[in-house]
């Protein structure tokens, strides 16, 4: 899936001296000269997209020629707090050099540029490495490596303070090192650290091909699910796009951010700027590599599995499930919705809010009905749509009294709706979507777009023709809507 080209690795002895990693790329991919390569920074930074992203922790970026990814590179170092001092910063790329098994940790001195020396957690890099089988120091791995050196000048121009950086090569191909690396890292995600993701994405289609192309990688990464990302790295090596390589050349950093953020719903992914080498003056349409910089954010105050601005206790959701799962029992074998005392509910039950209630069995729909309109408590609202998923939902016969224990059952608790007025405001994965035009309507939550590995086009047209009732591209003048959900299930409790 991505283009790594092999030569046998080799390791260097434990104890040689401390060696500076000496600049590999410059005077190639950026200037030699520290005048001229400040300059030329400068520039890129003026042309940049400012910083507007919050609580950042992550940001993805391309590792090209400064010629033609600078500009979008700086995009991505820009969202960094240049007064921050972190304990370290992590920067991880994939090789294009070596393969070797797991990742190479360069521990045996500082990193140097024409901008000067940079130090390396070289204390850290050893603890890692003698604590984790996925790290080793691989001689070959940073010998001609462009993937970490490009980034550095980037945080030295934009930084006014010191830093210390990790720099980690990634040389597996395998998507089970990647989990491994990432649960080795996942320590270390916090707010005192940062983590640069080096990476370009297609390489080689024309033009047009690679923005369709790098579109669909992007909407699967800011999904924050590893799976999805890997559907669509198969997908196009199904295509057979003319040309195109690889979607994204360091697949397996990317993929390594994604194991460590998936699952948490405070992180949000924002792409921030596109281009590819064809809009370079010195590019051309007829072979291109695409470049996005994404930001990664935690969503300040943010607990639990919410993406939205309200979270529940554990208890809480075990009680709004509890109360699910007996008006089922109770309505399918008696034909009558059972009272509830809910005199010593939290606020949070009996707040008015808009819910789903979703039904699985074996992993696959059974049902699934709910509102928007928040006028009456929402533990009422969730005995509501209990009922009408288990008999109601029109795409399936009423639930019998022998299903029941075979059913899991899942609540979405909706945020208010927000008009939108461009598909970019989307975020695959934090926003459910409300498409309206006239008497159609049609919603699909937020967790569909993860559970199908749908892109934004695919999310679009499947809710105006499968849901509203609208031809495919229905979507593009109706109404649009998005809200988030505040997600748990039965699996989440047991």
């Amino acid at each position: 899936m991505a283009l790594t080209l092999s030569f046998p690795g080799k390791s260097s002895p434990q104890d040689s001296p401390k060696t500076d990693r000496k600049p590999a790329v410059a005077g190639t991919f950026y200037p030699a000269s520290q005048d001229t390569l400040k300059a030329q920074l400068s520039e890129m930074f003026r042309s940049a997209k400012p910083r507007t992203v919050k609580n950042l922790q992550a940001v993805i970026c391309p590792h090209a020629g400064y010629v033609f990814s600078g500009t979008v590179a700086a995009s991505g170092i820009n969202q960094v707090d240049p007064d921050k001092v972190y304990d370290n910063i992590f920067i991880i790329g994939s090789s294009h050099q070596a393969s070797f098994m797991g990742a190479s940790i360069y521990n045996k001195g500082d990193y140097v540029t024409p901008l000067g020396k940079v130090a390396v957690n070289i204390e850290l890099a050893n603890e890692l490495i003698k604590s984790n089988p996925a790290f080793s120091y691989v001689y070959d791995a940073d010998l001609n490596e462009h993937c970490i050196e490009v980034e550095v000048p980037f945080l030295q121009y934009h930084m006014k303070k010191p830093f210390r950086i990790v720099p980690i090569v990634i040389g597996s191909q395998s998507s089970q090192t990647c989990k491994r690396i990432a649960e080795a890292l996942k320590p270390y995600f916090n707010e005192r650290n940062l983590f640069v993701i080096s990476s370009d994405f297609s390489h080689y289609p024309k033009y047009e091909d690679a923005k369709v192309t790098d579109k669909a990688t992007c909407d699967a990464i800011i999904m924050n699910k590893p799976d999805a990302l890997l559907k669509v790295l198969e997908e196009y090596e199904k295509k057979n796009v003319p040309r195109l390589v690889t979607n994204l050349c360091g697949w397996t950093s990317v993929l390594t951010l994604l194991y460590m953020t998936s699952g948490d719903a405070t992180i949000t992914y924002t792409p921030l700027q596109y281009m590819n080498s064809g809009d370079s003056r010195y590019g051309d349409h007829a072979q291109c590599v695409g470049y996005w910089s994404i930001a990664i954010s935690r969503n300040a105050g943010a607990a639990g599995k919410s993406s939205s601005s309200f979270s529940f206790t554990k208890e809480e959701e075990k009680t709004l499930l509890g109360i699910a799962r007996n008006t089922i029992v109770v309505y399918i074998s008696q034909r009558k919705t059972p009272e509830v005392d809910d005199k010593n509910f939290s606020s949070n039950l009996k707040m008015h809010a808009g819910a789903f209630v979703t039904l699985k069995e074996k992993g696959e729909l059974r049902g699934c009905i709910g509102r928007f309109t928040a006028d009456i408590p929402l533990w009422q609202v969730i005995q509501q749509m209990a009922v009408s998923s288990a008999t109601e939902d029109s795409r399936f016969t009423p639930v019998t009294a022998g299903e029941v224990d075979k059913l899991e059952i899942e609540i979405s608790v909706l945020s208010p709706m927000k008009r939108i007025f461009s598909a970019d405001e989307i975020v695959l994965g934090k926003h459910g979507i409300y498409i309206k035009k006239g008497y159609y309507s049609g919603t699909y939550l937020p967790q569909v777009a993860a559970e199908t590995g749908w892109n934004k086009e695919e999310f679009l047209g499947h809710c105006a023709r499968d849901k509203a009732g609208l031809s495919w591209d229905g979507w593009k003048d109706a109404e649009l809507y998005t809200y988030e959900a505040c997600v748990f299930g039965e699996h989440d409790i047991k």
